[in-house]
């Protein structure tokens, strides 16, 4: 048997209660039976260098501070802050001697697929840094010592225990996001939507004959896909996906009155992903096949 190329072998480290398992940088988190979370407490100096893993990572500092990189970005997390890693993101972590901290892990999968849970899609992707001037941290904080309490009871169900105080902590979280973002409407909306609408209008019309989705504008205009949606209707009376279908059949229009085009490539210039899609939308909204509506405008071009 062949010895595996270093860059494909896998390491084993022993903890308490479970393996440390890696494989190249990607660590694959072991869990107890039944379960699908871990939380560690350690005040020995550690340090983990670059890896990445399915699981969501939250430290809780109990003493001094935990020194966690995150993409680009370093984080010096104190004995009363929160930090929340999201999955399959790139991080490292030092811990000085002197210091203590939780470390828990575990699959976000029963959480994030919750539907609801897709109103706050960015907080889930990005790393929640939750300082001691943070409104929620102290509520935040409290949740996940419940966590921690729950799983080393060990009681009967305590997985599902542990679960439901951190679906609870997702939960306040987009609340309080909500929360700052309706202040930020209520306080300066009327300076500030026009310049939501005007900026998104001018990204769609520079780029509406790409693959362009709802999260691009949102995230373009620096505004949760929520907020920028109800904006953007308010100011309109169209929706992000109504507008864009009425931009490119606009375009598709010009197209077949004023130029030659075989049907497939104006389909393709106005934005539309095939020839199907564009005959069945177009047909939709101007009530005749763009061919139909080129035979009966066409003479245009004579």
């Amino acid at each position: 048997m062949q010895n595996k190329a270093p860059s494909e072998a896998m390491s084993r480290s022993r903890f308490p209660d479970g393996f440390r398992i890696l494989k190249g940088n990607q660590e694959y988190v072991t869990y107890i039976e039944h379960s699908s979370l871990r939380v560690w407490y350690s005040e020995t100096p550690s340090h983990y260098e670059s890896h990445f893993h399915s699981a969501v990572e939250i430290i809780l500092p109990v003493t001094g501070e935990v020194i966690y990189t995150v993409a680009d970005n370093t984080y010096r997390v104190q004995s009363n802050e929160v930090l929340i890693v999201p999955p399959n993101t790139v991080h490292s972590l030092f811990m000085h001697e002197g210091s203590s901290r939780y470390l828990l892990l575990f699959e976000p999968d029963h959480i994030f697929g919750m539907r609801d849970m897709q109103l706050i899609e960015g907080l889930l992707k990005t790393p929640i840094y939750l300082t001691g001037q943070s409104e929620s941290q102290e509520s935040i904080r409290a949740l996940l010592m419940q966590v921690v309490s729950c799983y080393e009871r060990r009681e009967f169900l305590w997985n599902s225990l542990c679960y439901a105080n951190l679906l609870q902590m997702y939960a306040r979280l987009g609340q309080f996001n909500m929360t700052r973002e309706m202040t930020r409407y209520d306080e300066k909306s009327q300076r500030i939507d026009p310049e939501i609408v005007d900026s998104a209008r001018l990204y769609i019309d520079q780029n509406y004959m790409r693959d362009i989705t709802l999260t691009d504008v949102s995230n373009f205009t620096g505004f949760s896909k929520c907020y920028f949606s109800r904006v953007f209707k308010q100011q309109l009376g169209l929706s992000f996906s109504e507008y864009l279908r009425h931009k490119r059949i606009s375009m598709a229009e010009d197209l077949l009155i004023h130029s030659r085009q075989p049907i497939q490539e104006i389909a393709m210039s106005a934005g539309f992903g095939s020839v199907a899609t564009f005959n069945r939308v177009f047909r939709d909204a101007k009530n005749c096949t763009p061919s139909r509506f080129r035979e009966i405008y066409g003479d245009i071009l004579k």
